[in-house]
């Protein structure tokens, strides 16, 4: 039994769902499955956020789901974390094809969400948006500048797109981010004073995989953010 989670599902002819898996040791997979109805339907578990452990068959590359069942309980997200997951899982459908081995990332999406689940923090966002480019080879270096010296925590470095990042003297280039937090992005230790940079960051490295069509995700936080519910800068 292979395990992993729904990234999305939709509607696929009668008594059936096309549903996109990201699946443990593969990455995503694209399933048919049929959803039954009363006691043996599974609409009720084919849900995002909901561990899994399935079987599923074919040679195309639109398989068919031919088992499936509840691993655990849901991971409970509700508020800020249940935007930030849907904007995970809404990424990761925009950008990840059935022919990318991402492998790793299963592992990494699932430790977001029992972080999110705990405490919603924008850190959790940033290390899977990481991962995700690092996966998709769309990531620069964080450790050495273009030139391959070592980043300064104290100096500031240019992104140069399909090179890396650039020293730079003044640190109010465009795309210029400070060493500190690129090295803090690399070692999963982001700290407030890093948020705004590292999402500023992270959206210039995405904005070429997501084209120009809005996240809907990123649209319902800024549709439900007010100055006593949800901050503005937090959305992703």
């Amino acid at each position: 039994m292979k395990r992993g989670y729904v990234l999305h599902h939709r509607p696929y002819r009668e008594s059936s769902v096309l549903v996109n898996l990201l699946v443990d040791g593969i990455g995503r997979v694209d399933v048919v499955a049929r959803t039954g109805s009363g006691k043996r339907s599974i609409k009720s578990i084919l849900q995002p956020f909901q561990p899994l452990i399935f079987e599923f068959s074919g040679k195309s590359e639109l398989k068919t789901l031919t088992q499936v069942e509840a691993a655990a309980p849901a991971v409970p997200l509700s508020g800020q974390s249940l935007f930030a997951g849907m904007y995970i899982n809404e990424l990761l459908v925009r950008t990840l094809s059935v022919q990318h081995n991402a492998e790793e990332l299963f592992l990494i999406y699932h430790q977001a969400l029992v972080g999110l689940a705990a405490k919603f923090c924008q850190s959790q966002l940033r290390y899977i948006e990481l991962a995700l480019l690092r996966e998709l080879g769309f990531m620069p270096s964080l450790s050495r500048d273009t030139q391959g010296e070592p980043l300064v925590a104290e100096d500031y470095y240019q992104l140069v797109p399909e090179l890396g990042f650039q020293f730079v003297l003044n640190s109010r280039a465009r795309n210029a981010y400070q060493g500190a937090m690129l090295t803090a992005l690399n070692d999963n230790q982001l700290i407030d004073v890093h948020f705004l940079s590292a999402k500023l960051l992270m959206r210039s490295l995405l904005k070429p995989l997501l084209g120009t069509k809005p996240l809907l995700s990123r649209q319902l936080f800024v549709s439900a953010a007010t100055p006593t519910k949800i901050d503005g800068n937090n959305s992703p």
